[in-house]
């Protein structure tokens, strides 16, 4: 699996009737890396990937798949992408592993080499038991496992996968996240949408967030700085709980700390992580028992909640 041109998206646009689904979206995914893509309902994410996997066609602006214009030449692009939806039919006659020796035909695969990739598959995504079982069994993880699986029949460079996570257990959602990080350091472009937040901290590199049709952020998830204040410096959220709940207020106040108080906690507002660990040598040293002090929130959740805090 080797690296492309990933997913390069410029002022893209698409409209059905008078519902501008989509007005202007930018998007970069890079080879070697899980992008995120996440926003709220109804924020043009779906509408994007049926554009990138060439089932819809934008009304302006450009999308390049691998290098290659997915409007121009679509079976190109197909040959390169794995597409992952988030619902998707299956053939209830067929068995787990027809249904992916039947994508390997599809793909031109000769049926030794379909059958060996569809084993394989099958045990990386746990449902090797499941193989000879008509795929109308499945509960609804599973069929998103075999979605998966689907998805990587063709060895695909760039994958695009619409809430990847949706119906699987704890356990596969664990391996899921080995799976994508495993692909991503392989060398494939992977963007994933999804609403689980905390989850997609864990696997992505960067995160595209939309809302109202439009890119409205990008926020790198290699750092673990907070978001920003609009000033050009970060702005990191705390939770601290202690023993002495009005000793600790005063003594933030003290500080000068921006707070809010919780029914168990205080959130406070400092400047980066640097800030953070400055003041909670302040708070031990004004002799405040201190029971824990930790990030509120992720930095894409925090990213999430600041790029779309005027949503109505």
């Amino acid at each position: 699996m080797g690296t492309t041109a990933g997913i390069e998206v410029a002022g893209v646009r698409r409209a059905f009737g008078t519902v501008l689904a989509v007005d202007h979206i930018d998007l970069q995914a890079r080879p070697g890396e899980v992008t995120a893509l996440i926003g709220p309902n109804g924020a043009g994410k779906t509408t994007l990937l049926l554009m990138l996997a060439t089932l819809l066609a934008p009304d302006a602006g450009s999308i390049r798949i691998g290098g290659i214009d997915p409007v121009a030449a679509p079976r190109e692009v197909r040959a390169t992408i794995g597409w992952m939806p988030d619902g998707f039919g299956t053939w209830d006659a067929l068995t787990v592993r027809e249904v992916l020796e039947t994508v390997a035909a599809a793909y031109l695969m000769a049926p030794g080499p379909a059958r060996a990739r569809a084993a394989e598959l099958l045990e990386l995504v746990h449902l090797g038991d499941l193989a000879d079982r008509p795929a109308r069994v499945l509960s609804r993880g599973q069929k998103q496992r075999l979605g998966l699986a689907r998805a990587l029949v063709h060895h695909p460079s760039i994958l695009l996968l619409d809430e990847p996570a949706s119906g699987l257990d704890p356990r596969s959602r664990i391996e899921l996240r080995d799976i994508l990080r495993g692909l991503a350091a392989s060398g494939a472009t992977l963007l994933v949408s999804s609403h689980i937040l905390t989850e997609l901290q864990e696997i992505a590199d960067r995160a595209v967030i939309v809302a109202g049709g439009c890119s409205v952020a990008v926020q790198d998830l290699s750092s673990e700085s907070g978001s920003g204040d609009g000033s050009g410096h970060q702005v990191s959220q705390w939770r601290i709980t202690s023993l002495d709940p009005p000793r600790l207020m005063a003594a933030l106040a003290h500080h000068g700390v921006s707070t809010q108080p919780l029914s168990d906690a205080v959130d406070v507002e400092v400047a980066g992580d640097i800030a953070a660990s400055e003041l909670l040598a302040q708070l031990v040293g004004d002799g405040i028992p201190i029971t824990a002090f930790a990030p509120s929130h992720g930095a894409l959740e925090t990213a999430y909640l600041a790029a779309t805090e005027d949503r109505q």
